[in-house]
């Protein structure tokens, strides 16, 4: 349990010194995503993009555990 805090917290570390750069990428934009834009309202729902990472992540961890 302890590596796996070290690793989330250097992974947020990096993530969040990368942040100027990983801002451009056009992931959390994909085509499926919710977006509501009215006057003085704005929703954004990522499903798709939720899809993907939870996808990715379910994989990596199934294949860490292997």
């Amino acid at each position: 349990m302890q590596r796996l805090l070290i690793a989330l917290g250097v992974l947020f570390l990096a993530a969040g010194a990368l942040w100027p750069w990983l801002s451009r990428l056009p992931w959390g934009r994909l085509p499926g995503d919710i977006a509501v834009e009215r006057d003085g309202f704005g929703l954004y729902f990522p499903w798709v993009t939720s899809l993907v990472v939870s996808t990715v992540l379910t994989l990596l961890l199934w294949w860490w555990r292997k």
